[in-house]
Order: C-alpha cells, then structure tokens, then sequence
C-alpha cells in the first residue's frame, strides 16, 4: 500500500497558525491500477474556531436588515390605517407625527397634515434622502414622506433649512421673497432635476390664520417627477415646508382634480 499527505494552504487565515488542511490519501494496487480507499481530514481547532467567528460575522447584515427602518411607511393602501376625513369621506387624514420622520423627531420640522386617496400607499424614503444622517442641523433639503398611486400619480414632502434661503431667523414665507424667489430657489426639488421659469404656470398666495402659503401650477416636460407637478410652499420654524403633487401625462386628465384637492388641504 502507499500513501502520501498533501497539505492545503487557507487563503483566509496565514500559515504561520497551523491553519492548513491536510490530505491524507491511501491506495493499493487493484487490477493494475490505484483505487482510492481513505480520505481523512483534520482541520486545526483555530481554523475550527475561526470558522465558527466567520459564520457569526456573516450573521451581522442580517441583524442591519432587521433593524427599524428611518420612517413608519408601510406598503398597504393608507385607508386601512388613517382615519377617514371629517369634511370629505372620499379622503383620509395623514398627520405627521415624530414616529413618521427624522426631522419631526428631531424637532427640526413642524407637524404637518394633509388628505389622500384610502387606496394610495406610503413609499420609503432611502436614508440618504430623508436627512436621517444629518439631523437635526442639515444643510441640504431632504424628502419626509411620499406616497403614491400608480393610476393617479404621487406626493411627497421636501424640507428646507431656513438659513439656505435667507439669513433671517424664524422668517415668514413673504419676508424670504417673492412668490417666484422662492420656488427659483426650490424649484429642483419640485421637478427631481433642474428648474426653468417659463415651467411656471401660475402662482397664488394662501392665508390660513397666521400662517401664509405659496401655490404653484407648474408644467415641466423634462421633470423626473412628472410632465405636471402642483407645489405649496410655505415657512415656520426654522424650516421651509413644501409639498409637491406630481402627475404624467398619462395620469393627469383623470386625477388633477384629486392632486389639487390634496395640494389645498397641507397645512403646517
């Protein structure tokens, strides 16, 4: 009988650890040729135990994945969760709570409310577009909730540090600027790529009580968002809130007069 050790190297761990793998392989001679008869493998205890480490580090994305997510979206027609609208049955009530977003419970944004169709649903919002990393002192706008319908089209809520707009603390929508200004400065974030004044279809101010909104009707071909998008601005805090209301072409005929209600009942 002859036998013969081969000895296999890990890639993994350095062989100075004893970490190798050996190979211990016996033949005898059958009918003119060699048959293999025994296969024995001995791993080291480290390599055993190093083994056992790997597959609890394999473990950690999953406990990532299982951690609670930034936002409370969920993926179900909101009508199974919001309560029915008081003025028009027709519609439910989302009002924005701290469990909703980073910004609200960080105290940076105020809460807010608006109606909805029972059968849209609440999208996610990815980490790095809801400000979750940079709170409560972001520099950049960021999105707090969306919702959507694939037939009617979708809305979303984008919120702007103050201080990006004007140096003023705690100012009002009017003592930023204009009606033009404003959306000149925040118009990117209507249309999810670059802005045009001639898109501007029409403007109106809004006053409820003390707090003072802009509307707009914009029509933007090239928008990531929709060839149609409805926005309402407005400011409290130190945070300037605006909500956009976006259609295609293809969805706008049949829910402009749905988006339009939803764009007049936000409210700060």
């Amino acid at each position: 009988m002859a036998s013969a050790t081969l000895t296999l190297l890990s890639p993994l761990f350095p062989n100075s650890l004893n970490s190798s793998l050996k190979l211990r392989i016996s033949t005898v001679p059958r009918n003119g040729s060699s048959t293999l008869m025994q296969e024995n493998l001995k791993l080291d205890e480290k390599v055993s135990l190093r083994r056992e480490v790997l597959k609890g580090l394999a473990m950690l994305p999953l406990l990532v994945l299982g951690a609670a997510p930034v936002s409370e979206a969920r993926e179900v027609e909101v009508g199974s969760y919001l309560p029915p609208s008081p003025t028009d049955p027709s519609f439910v009530v989302f009002k924005a709570s701290p469990k909703d977003t980073p910004a609200l419970r960080a105290g940076n944004v105020q809460p807010y409310q608006f109606l909805i169709p029972p059968s849209w649903k609440q999208s996610r919002v990815a980490n790095i577009l809801s400000g979750n990393y940079c709170q409560p002192k972001c520099a950049e706008p960021w999105v707090e909730v969306k919702f959507e319908d694939e037939k009617q089209g979708k809305v979303q809520v984008v919120a702007s540090p103050l201080i990006r707009l004007t140096n003023k603390p705690n100012a009002s929508i009017e003592e930023i600027g204009s009606p033009e200004k404003v959306i000149a400065s925040l118009g990117p974030f209507v249309t999810g790529n670059s802005y045009d004044p001639d898109e501007l279809l029409e403007t109106s101010v809004e006053k409820r009580g003390e707090q003072t909104y802009y509307k707009y009707v914009l029509e933007t071909p090239f928008a990531l968002t929709g060839s149609h998008n409805l926005a309402k601005a407005t400011a409290k805090g130190s945070t300037v809130v605006l909500f956009v209301a976006s259609a295609t072409d293809k969805q706008w005929p049949t829910s402009q007069k749905t988006l339009k209600a939803m764009l007049d009942s936000f409210e700060v």
